[in-house]
């Protein structure tokens, strides 16, 4: 037997005794045609159950008026009688209230234990009674106030009376259990007509509050009807029963912790003013859910579960004496690994928002953020584990979740849960226990000590502690004392990142493990260095520690950026929630193409529908978007030109945007010219799809019109020349602006028409001439490389025909070769270039090799279709057998990919014009290996004997004219 099944009574005698004392008193009961199947499960309730059988043998004529109908049917009729407390005398009220609650736990009780119930079912009907029972005894409390509230001479109305009341925690959720508090929070609108009476809206909230729970709380001879719990109302200690709007928004503005957030992801309105409850909670939702990932939260759930660790038997798995609820592999394990995840990514992904246990372990294998097995698995055990935390409260209506520890007792219980005995009992508790505590340890229960495999690590007080000192030697610091006087710094507080005592307080636990990170990333020094710099550029970095904290691969991530490329370091420094995109997206993810980008980027925007909105919208995308393409590069889960297709199709993507967006606002000022269309060339990185992490974009604009009717249709109407050149520099202005969060590239226009000198947009005609009549060779050879990526589809489509047209004529291979070549030397003589890691403009470098890839494309495109591409790779593999000798087609490749690996790396690593001999020696490490060699040395003599080869090439076949 693995799940809960009917009840077995301990003493079988003892049970049937006392269940013919029951048909004794009532005969018709074992007439009833339910009597058969019922029976069995009378006999275990008649043994094991006092609170349940205690019920059943005071009213056998409720049993019977039970068994005749349905669960729900059953439930509702218990129910309908509280419609009296709305217009009773209290102590009608209170007898009402009891009798609802007595009637409505026998009928949940028999539907659960005969298994016409699932725990979903269960626990929605226990909260559905607890809903009932606390809105009647609100209504009971108004009526009772009477005249004391502000009615204006109409009746009480629930809906109006300017009180509002939450349930959290498993009645919010409705996952109620048998015999739990209710945790309520009440609310009143302190500008309530009806509360703003006699004393006023306080001293009246209060008072109808302090009531419910009378009327819910105390005990008659017909016993209690909810034990209510206030405690989760802001501030408890110092504040009234019941909460001002005004007062809570407040609270929890300025003063609310995780552990609350936590508890209003189940909060829901069930009595009083549901709609003022629903608006107080809209309110609230930026507080529950953080637009960025919180990791700062698991720290706080962290310290909760270290609390519970500290109960009494929880350090092992048990059967005797075992808390179901708070012990190991227990109820709150599972509810703390579900709320964990809900807190850190429900701010971005509203599905995980909902309230029920079960539900979001669905929504989170669905997400794909735990395994299938893991949500089967915690599923299974919950809904085990509610069972027998049902069973336990059934016997005597106790709020307990521990088991017996006397071996006959649990024994008892063994066969009140359907089991023969302990033994069997003890395996499938066991199995779920275990499963849980598998799962719960991969979340949580990594949290590092204050010390290190390695050694001692001890940073308190003003001096070296050498022990500490040999540690730090032994994992691979150069300079431990410098090591050692920085962390010390840390703690101290001389950065602005740590100078909060929690940010402190997250360090002191993260630093042994961050040491352990710098250490494994090949240059401690320079990761502990970066991080120090990084610090001082932080203002607060709690979520930071958190995050570095909580994640092992991730703190392994950053430890290697911070020692091999501190370019990306300055990124996280700048903004830290760029690493959220990482764990949102998560490393692995399929690199996205424009499409895939404009929808992501249409899903952040969606909520602020202004230009500024916007801007920074894209801006903070684009910076997480660049920043993720570039740790995919750095965690070699990508190639360089899996990479370079990434950065251009993201800036494809944000152009077509910006260009989305302005347009719409110029259409909105100025309508549209006749035949009005439009379109962005992208040239150089960007068109041959090889940008790096710090291109710029080499654009020109083009449209054109109806030239019958060249003014617009707004009602500023303008001439379409000066439409399109207005419209361009504001497409400019949104792609180059820098905003508060920066800007998202900078902009070149100088490769159209006449340079600079030339108007900012051309119009298809004059473009088509003068790439037909007066462009030099040098502009077509730029112009190989030019693709459309934003504007009318058929104009671009019109433009490519005339890219086409214009480049790929019959052309004397002598003739354009003498032109690269001179246009070659006056560059190099020009600008020359700053060393041999200036892999594009040295001697033999990938200037040398696009001016081969170019010419050839430019003599044999208008024969060979396949030299019309714009990647300089898919030239010259067109171009092998075609004007290059296949040797020589291999040899450029080669080169090529090599040196834009090692470029991609460069821009990745330090950025533009960084010069990696004087990097740390963790860049040129990680430099090397991705390049495929054994050392640093070794790169440079590669690179230098391929850029002679190359430019052994460009001799031969540029000079063979």
């Amino acid at each position: 037997m693995t799940a809960l099944a009917l009840p077995r009574p301990a003493q079988k005698a003892v049970a049937r005794a006392r269940l013919d004392d029951v048909l004794a008193e009532t005969p018709d009961l074992a007439a009833l045609p339910q009597w058969p199947s019922f029976e069995p499960l009378a006999l275990g309730l008649a043994d094991q159950s006092p609170f349940l059988w205690g019920l059943i043998r005071r009213d056998p004529e409720r049993l019977k008026r039970i068994l005749q109908h349905p669960p729900e049917a059953a439930l509702d009729a218990a129910l309908a009688p509280l419609a009296e407390c709305a217009a009773c005398p209290e102590a009608r009220a209170m007898t009402l209230l009891r009798k609802a609650k007595q009637e409505s736990a026998v009928i949940i009780a028999l539907a659960d234990l005969s298994g016409a119930y699932d725990v979903v079912a269960t626990t929605r009907a226990l909260s559905r009674a607890a809903d009932a029972l606390v809105g009647a005894a609100l209504r009971s409390a108004l009526y009772l106030a009477g005249d004391k509230l502000g009615w204006a001479g109409a009746g009480p109305d629930e809906s109006k009376c300017g009180l509002t009341i939450l349930a959290l925690g498993k009645h919010g959720a409705r996952e109620l259990n048998y015999s739990s508090d209710v945790d309520l929070v009440v609310f009143f609108d302190a500008q309530s007509p009806v509360l703003d009476a006699g004393p006023g809206a306080k001293a009246n909230a209060v008072r109808l509050t302090q009531h419910i729970v009378k009327l819910l709380n105390e005990r008659t001879g017909d016993g209690y009807v909810l034990r209510v719990d206030l405690r989760l109302r802001p501030d408890p200690g110092s504040t009234a029963v019941a909460v001002s709007l005004d007062a809570a928004r407040h609270y929890y503005e300025a003063l609310g912790q995780n552990w609350e957030r936590a508890a209003f992801i189940k909060a829901r309105p069930i009595a009083g003013d549901l709609a003022l409850g629903m608006g107080f909670l809209d309110e609230l939702s930026p507080f529950i859910w953080r637009k960025y990932f919180d990791y700062a939260a698991i720290a706080d759930v962290h310290a909760m579960k270290r609390q519970i660790h500290a109960v009494k038997g929880h350090a092992e798995i048990a059967v005797a004496g075992h808390d179901v609820k708070l012990g190991r592999g227990g109820i709150r394990e599972i509810e703390f690994f579900v709320q964990t995840q809900q807190l850190i990514f429900g701010g971005r992904r509203k599905q995980l928002r909902g309230s029920r246990t079960l539900d979001m372990l669905q929504q989170l294998q669905e997400d794909q953020w735990i395994t299938p097995q893991a949500a089967a698995e915690l599923g299974e055990a919950y809904a085990f584990l509610r069972g027998v935390e049902h069973r336990l409260q059934m016997l005597n209506d106790q709020q307990t979740q521990r088991l017996p520890a006397d071996e006959a007792a649990l024994k008892a219980f063994a066969r009140f849960c359907g089991f023969p005995g302990a033994a069997g009992f003890a395996k499938a508790l066991t199995k779920r226990l275990r499963a849980v505590e598998k799962h719960y340890a991969r979340l949580f229960e990594n949290a590092p000590g204050l010390d290190s495999r390695a050694g001692s690590l001890v940073f308190t007080g003003s001096g070296d502690d050498p022990d500490t000192l040999d540690t730090l030697r032994e994992m691979g610091f150069r300079d431990p004392a410098r090591a050692a006087e920085t962390v010390r710094g840390w703690h101290f507080g001389r950065r602005p990142a740590v100078r909060s005592p929690r940010a402190r307080e997250v360090l002191t636990e993260l630093i042994p493990a961050l040491l352990n990170a710098f250490a494994k990333s090949g240059d401690a020094d320079s990761a502990i260095a970066a991080f120090d710099e990084v610090m001082t550029h932080m203002p607060a970095a709690v979520e930071l520690f958190s995050l570095l904290k909580s994640h092992d691969a991730m703190r392994q991530l950053f430890a290697d950026i911070l020692g091999g490329a501190p370019r990306l370091a300055e990124v996280v420094a700048q903004t830290p929630n760029t690493l959220d995109a990482a764990i949102d997206q998560g490393l692995t993810a399929t690199v996205g193409d424009e499409d895939d980008y404009l929808r992501r980027l249409a899903a952040f925007y969606v909520s602020d529908p202004s230009l500024e909105g916007f801007l920074d919208i894209a801006r903070t995308f684009a910076t997480e978007e660049k920043f993720l393409i570039g740790l995919r590069l750095f965690a070699e889960l990508i190639e360089p030109e899996q990479a370079a297709r990434s950065y251009s199709a993201l800036a494809s993507a944000l152009i077509r945007a910006c260009l989305d967006r302005v347009e719409a606002i110029f259409v909105a000022e100025h309508g549209r010219p006749a035949g009005g269309r439009y379109a962005v060339l992208g040239f150089g990185k960007l068109g041959s799809r090889e940008m790096t992490a710090t291109s710029d974009l080499d654009l020109v604009a083009l449209y054109d019109f109806d030239p019958e009717n060249p003014e617009s249709d707004g009602a500023k109407p303008l001439h379409a020349s000066v439409y399109y050149g207005r419209l361009t520099q504001r497409l400019i202005a949104a792609l180059s602006a820098p905003t508060r969060r920066g800007k998202l590239f900078a902009v070149d226009m100088r490769l159209r028409p006449s340079g600079n000198q030339g108007p900012v947009a051309a119009r298809l005609s004059t473009f088509r001439a003068y790439q037909a009549e007066h462009a030099e060779i040098w502009e077509h050879m730029a112009l190989t490389r030019a693709r459309p990526v934003a504007g009318d589809l058929s104009l671009c489509a019109e433009v490519r025909e005339t890219i086409d047209a214009a480049l790929y004529v019959n052309r004397d291979f002598a003739d354009l070769a003498k032109e690269a070549r001179e246009m070659r030397a006056l560059i190099e003589k020009e600008k020359g270039f700053s060393g041999p890691w200036d892999l594009k403009l040295a001697p033999g470098g990938q200037l040398d090799i696009e001016f081969i890839a170019q010419t050839l494309a430019l003599a044999h495109g208008a024969h060979r279709r396949a030299l019309r591409a714009q990647g300089t790779a898919d030239i010259l593999a067109a171009a092998a057998g075609h004007g290059l000798d296949p040797h020589s087609a291999d040899q450029l490749r080669e080169a090529l990919a090599l040196f834009s690996k090692v470029t991609q790396w460069l821009r990745l690593s330090l950025g533009e014009g960084g010069d990696p001999v004087h990097a740390a020696q963790g860049v040129k490490r990680r430099l090397a290996a991705a390049a495929g060699s054994p050392d640093f040395a070794r790169l440079e003599r590669e690179l230098g004997e391929r850029r002679k080869a190359v430019r052994r090439i460009f001799d031969a076949v540029m000079g063979a004219a």
